[in-house]
């Protein structure tokens, strides 16, 4: 081939690149405008119709650990219970647990959430915002257990933050006793925990017994309800016992949420307090929300208990008031004792505790806690003894409140859960 017929061919295939070229330039500028417009009329639609759903998968969840739970049953007849024991980080906690009760959780928080919200008048949006406002005043680790509860359980995590706003927003009465030292047949501190409270709300049906291992803090037992993480008490392996008695009245609404309800503080507590003296020290350090009268208990160290009175609305100098046992200033005297303290809202506790004085233990206070809840909505009993770290333990059920029912036996030291034979707690 001649110089020149090499030139023509080398010509015409630079200008055939060239073509291609542009040719892929054009057609790439028409994807991007094709592309920039459909998301150009996206974002309008977004804009106008506030349909901005977010698509599957918009964020990861972790992934589970290694870490097991175990569910198991105790109890006789139909007064067996369910135990739950879970291990790991709060969420790994909190996932265990809602995989391990995925069944009555989905059956009672939706309905529970649905009732108790129509009766109270209060939309689903306003209770999530009330969970929102008092969960940042409380442990992170309460917020990392509830994720993992609805990754768990399969619920959405809105759904049950407003569960767990309920507690704050509704009033109750409870009761209970601390006897220790010379006032008990051994010497051991027992305590003891009624809460009355609505069973319209059927809780008391989806009962289920927590037991906390977590990989930092203290293992610590939680009688509770199947979709609740908070506690309304609880007990630790220090020995560390926890109780409440609500003041408030529908009447003092709205309440004060710029605070962590009590049931966050006490996990916080049953997860850190080694002693009496800590528990007070957190206590003191959180805000307060509404009324509340407390009685805390330690068995293993101090060997002592407390009954607190909070009153959130009150002026400072008379927002907070510790009473220790015989003390001439408690609400009750005269009718007080040496290593006693107590809140039976007058329901007749002290002529039985003054009577059986020196002689007091587990059945004896099981028997005392029967004579005084409030009938007719005496939803949970508990007798702890939180010396030897064991517990008693009666829901209502049916037509019969917890005062009527069996006691459940629970000795956290010989507890074992997934039955290799080997205690699964130390203390």
């Amino acid at each position: 081939m001649s110089t020149t017929s090499l030139s023509r061919v080398e010509s015409r295939q630079r200008t055939l690149r060239s073509v291609r070229l542009a040719l892929s330039a054009l057609l790439g500028i028409g994807l991007n405008l094709v592309s920039n417009k459909a998301a150009d009329v996206e974002k309008e639609s977004v804009i106008r119709h506030g349909n901005d759903s977010a698509a599957p998968g918009v964020f990861a969840r972790p992934a589970p650990g290694p870490a097991r739970g175990y569910r198991t049953l105790m109890g006789e007849g139909d007064s067996r219970l369910p135990v739950v024991l879970v291990r790991g980080t709060p969420y790994e906690m909190g996932r265990q647990l809602g995989e391990l009760m995925a069944e009555p959780i989905r059956a009672f928080v939706p309905a529970a959430v649905a009732g108790i919200l129509a009766e109270m008048k209060i939309p689903e949006e306003t209770a999530r915002e009330v969970w929102a406002r008092t969960a940042a005043y409380a442990d992170d680790r309460v917020e990392q257990e509830l994720a993992g509860l609805a990754d768990g359980c399969g619920l959405p995590l809105g759904l049950l933050q407003a569960m767990h706003a309920v507690p704050l927003l509704m009033p109750y009465s409870c009761s209970s006793i601390a006897a220790w030292g010379a006032a008990t047949e051994d010497g051991h501190l027992y305590q003891t925990r009624n809460l009355d409270w609505s069973l319209e709300v059927k809780a008391h049906e989806v009962p289920v017994i927590v037991i906390y291992v977590p990989d930092q803090g203290i293992p610590h037992v939680v009688p509770s309800f199947a979709g609740m993480i908070g506690a309304h008490t609880g007990m630790n392996l220090a020995g560390i016992v926890l109780s409440e008695m609500g003041d408030a009245s529908r009447k003092e609404m709205p309440y004060a949420v710029d605070a962590p309800h009590f049931t966050l503080l006490f996990r916080e507590m049953l997860y850190d307090a080694d002693s009496l003296s800590r528990a007070l020290s957190i206590f003191q350090s959180r805000p307060m929300t509404k009324r509340y009268h407390y009685v805390f208990g330690d068995g293993r160290s101090e060997r002592r208990a407390v009954k607190v009175l909070a009153h959130a609305p009150e002026p400072p100098e008379r927002r907070l008031q510790i009473w220790s046992d015989n003390d001439p200033k408690d609400e009750f005297a005269p009718n007080i004792l040496r290593c006693v303290v107590y809140n039976d809202e007058g329901r007749g506790a002290f002529p039985t505790l003054k009577r059986e004085y020196g002689k007091l233990n587990g059945e004896k206070l099981v028997q005392l806690a029967n004579l005084i809840p409030i009938k007719g909505g005496n939803v949970v009993n508990v007798v702890y003894d939180a010396t030897a770290l064991r517990l008693w333990v009666s829901y209502a059920r049916g037509n019969q409140e917890a005062y009527q029912r069996p006691y459940t036996f629970i000795d956290l030291l010989k507890l074992d859960t997934d039955g290799d034979g080997r205690p699964d707690l130390r203390p």
